[in-house]
């Protein structure tokens, strides 16, 4: 399936990214650092050009809080989609991710291999994920700057690159990135923390 353009904004860093713990469906408070990466994330847009473009955003406050800095004066256009909303976590929500790994060591045996996201107790899924992110892209009907997290943001991009939903793990990550997606091509406009 062919998509609009589109520029993929991760949250800036918060104070549970900070800790390493597990946010899934809960939400922390934007750092002084994320708040800055948000506001860098906002010069990028300006200089990139979205005056004509749809704004989304995620309705988790972490989300909502970035979209506020990076979007500036057009922060109230963003519309707010609940398909944007960071993969719940289930009974790992709020863990710091040593602990998890403490339970189910085998799962982290590579730093590259996130598959885990797919176990956690009582969360989400991996292909629960792909379904409703699918569903979002597949209502654009234009260019789309979308300010969302980390989990999501991959997955996104896996439908604009035309990859399978279990290639997640293979796209770069980073807090307060800009990602352009055209034609099934992505570019780093940032590079993030």
């Amino acid at each position: 399936m062919r998509y609009p353009d589109l520029l993929i904004l991760r949250h800036g860093e918060t104070e549970w990214n900070l800790a390493g713990r597990m946010q899934g469906e809960m939400d922390s408070p934007l750092t002084a650092k994320g708040r800055a990466q948000a506001d860098a994330q906002g010069r990028l847009l300006t200089e990139f050009g979205v005056d004509d473009w749809a704004l989304w955003s995620s309705p988790q406050g972490r989300a909502r809080a970035t979209a506020q800095i990076a979007l500036g004066a057009r922060a109230d256009e963003a519309r707010h989609d609940a398909r944007l909303t960071e993969i719940t976590m289930g009974a790992w929500t709020g863990k710091e991710r040593r602990e998890i790994a403490a339970t189910v060591p085998h799962m982290f045996e590579t730093e590259a291999d996130m598959s885990w996201y797919d176990h956690a107790p009582g969360g989400e899924g991996i292909m629960s994920l792909y379904t409703r992110t699918g569903a979002f892209l597949a209502d654009l009907t234009g260019p789309a700057v979308i300010v969302t997290h980390g989990i999501t943001s991959r997955m996104l991009r896996c439908h604009a690159l035309g990859l399978e939903p279990g290639a997640f793990d293979t796209l770069p990550g980073g807090q307060g990135v800009v990602y352009h997606l055209s034609q099934g091509v992505q570019t780093c406009l940032s590079e993030g923390a």
